[in-house]
């Protein structure tokens, strides 16, 4: 059974396009790394340096052997632009249309 990882990330001050840009590239990586089903990336509309990222997994399993599979140069511009540590669980899927 599939599992969702959710990340919720602020952008500090003036940092929101440089947060988009990475989380974008963060995205394209992780779509390619094996057991993952995909990505989604959400701005929120009331406040655009708040991002949501969900990342869809073979398994809890799957998501932790992947993540030793992206490289750190590809996370250091996200962490640089985060307001604080990111917000992050796993999810079941109880349904999907």
């Amino acid at each position: 059974m599939s599992i969702a990882r959710h990340y919720v990330m602020n952008a500090r001050e003036g940092q929101d396009a440089v947060l988009e840009t990475a989380l974008r590239n963060l995205a394209d990586i992780v779509r390619g790394v094996p057991g993952s089903q995909g990505v989604e990336l959400l701005r929120d509309l009331g406040n655009e340096r708040r991002f949501i990222l969900i990342e869809k997994w073979d398994s809890v399993e799957a998501h932790s052997a992947g993540g030793k599979q992206i490289p750190k140069e590809a996370l250091a511009p996200l962490m640089a632009a985060l307001d604080g540590p990111p917000d992050g669980a796993y999810f079941d899927y109880l349904k999907t249309v």
